[in-house]
C-alpha cells in the first residue's frame, strides 16, 4: 500500500512555497526521486505519453528539458502541460539562453496558469552545440538572477521591474543545477551557497560517478549551511556501455568517471562474442543499472542528500528497475 504522509510533521502548510508534490515529499523528510523527459523534435504527443507511462508512479516529478544541447524541441511548458494531464508532475526547465526577462516572466505566468509549480533555472547549453549554431543567445539574465527574479515574483508579488502582480505572484518551487566536479572544484560548494542565497529551494546535480569526491563536496556544503535551506537531489544515470563511460569521462566537461567504473562496464561483456551485439548490449545495460543502484544506496547515507535525480537519457525503461531495486518504490503520497 502507498504510504500516506502528513507534511505537517516537518513543514506546516503555510510554510510551503508552492505546495507541489515534489516540495511536499521533501518537506515531509522523504527521500525524493525525480526523473527526466526529453521532448521530441516535433509535436508528436505520443512520444510524451510513452515516456510518462514509463515514469509515472516511479518518480515524484519529472524534469522537462528546454531545448537541451541547443536543439529545437517541443517547448518545456507545452510538454509540461501534457504530462500534468496524464497525472505526472513536471519540473519545467527555463534557460537564460533563449529568453529575455519579459519572456521569462510571461512564460512563468502561463505555466502557473496551467498548474505548473516546479521550475529549474538554467543558463542553457551554448547554441553552437545544437542544430542552429548561428542563432543568437540572449542571456539577459544569468541563472542566479533568474532565480532571484522568480523568488521576488512569488514572495514579493512583483515583476522584476518592481510593478505589482495583480492578484499575487505565482506559486513556485525554484530549482537550480549544480556540478560538483567542474573547475575550480574547491569553489563549487561556495557557488551552491550563492544559489541558495539567490532563491533556490532545491538543487539537482550533474551525474555522479566519483562518490568519494562527491562526499567531500557535500561535507563542505553541509558545513556552509546550504542544506538547511536547500534540498540537494544527487544526479545519477545508468551507463549503457563502456564506450559511453569513456566518452563521458573524456568529453563531458566537469564529468568524472573513475577507472573502476569503466573496468566494470568492460568486464560485463567479457566472454561475449563481438558479433553478438544484442547480448553485449543487454549485459552492458544490466551492469549499468547495477552500478546505478549501488550508487543510490551510497547516496542514501550521505549527509545532506535529500533525494536523487535519475537521468536515463532516452532510456526511460531503466527507471522502473532502478527505483524498485533501490528500495524506493512505492513512492510516498503527501496529502495536499
Amino acid at each position: 500500500m502507498t504510504q500516506q504522509l502528513a507534511t505537517e510533521n516537518k513543514t506546516t502548510e503555510s510554510e510551503l512555497k508552492a505546495g507541489s508534490n515534489l516540495e511536499r515529499i521533501l518537506a515531509a523528510g522523504q527521500f525524493a526521486v525525480t526523473g527526466e523527459i526529453g521532448p521530441p523534435k516535433n509535436f508528436d504527443v505520443e512520444v510524451i505519453h510513452r515516456k510518462v507511462s514509463l515514469l509515472k508512479g516511479y518518480v515524484d516529478a519529472a524534469n522537462i528539458t528546454d531545448n537541451q544541447t541547443g536543439i529545437v524541441r517541443m517547448s518545456s511548458i507545452g510538454a509540461g502541460i501534457l504530462i500534468i494531464n496524464q497525472g505526472l508532475e513536471p519540473v519545467i526547465q527555463l534557460t537564460c539562453r533563449d529568453r529575455n526577462r519579459l519572456a521569462m516572466q510571461s512564460d512563468i505566468l502561463g505555466a502557473a496558469a496551467h498548474g505548473i509549480k516546479n521550475v529549474l533555472c538554467l543558463s542553457g547549453d551554448h547554441q553552437s552545440f545544437g542544430n542552429h549554431p548561428g542563432a543568437k543567445n540572449v542571456h539577459d539574465l544569468d541563472s542566479m538572477q533568474l532565480m532571484r527574479m522568480l523568488q521576488e515574483m512569488r514572495d514579493k508579488n512583483q515583476f522584476q521591474c518592481g510593478e505589482e502582480i495583480a492578484g499575487g505572484g505565482p506559486p513556485l518551487f525554484i530549482g537550480a543545477a549544480a556540478n560538483p566536479f567542474a573547475d575550480p572544484v574547491e569553489l563549487r560548494p561556495l557557488r551552491l551557497k550563492k544559489k541558495a542565497i539567490a532563491g533556490a529551494n532545491f538543487v539537482q546535480t550533474q551525474i555522479i560517478y566519483d562518490m568519494d569526491r562527491f562526499k567531500q563536496y557535500m561535507k563542505k556544503s553541509v558545513d556552509l549551511g546550504v542544506t538547511e535551506t536547500v534540498s540537494v537531489l544527487a544526479g545519477v544515470g545508468p551507463l549503457k556501455s563502456a564506450g559511453m563511460a569513456r566518452y563521458m569521462r573524456d568529453n563531458v566537461p566537469g564529468m568524472t568517471v573513475p577507472d573502476e567504473i569503466i573496468e566494470r562496464m568492460e568486464d560485463a561483456v567479457q566472454g561475449i562474442s563481438s558479433e553478438d551485439k544484442k547480448a553485449r548490449m543487454a549485459a552492458s545495460r544490466a551492469e549499468g543499472i547495477r552500478i546505478c543502484i549501488e550508487q543510490i544506496e551510497q547516496l542514501k547515507e550521505v549527509e545532506g542528500v535529500a533525494g536523487i535525480h535519475i537521468m536515463a537519457i532516452e532510456w526511460e525503461e531503466a527507471i522502473k528497475p532502478i527505483v524498485t531495486s533501490a528500495g524506493l518504490y512505492p513512492r510516498p503520497v503527501c496529502d495536499s
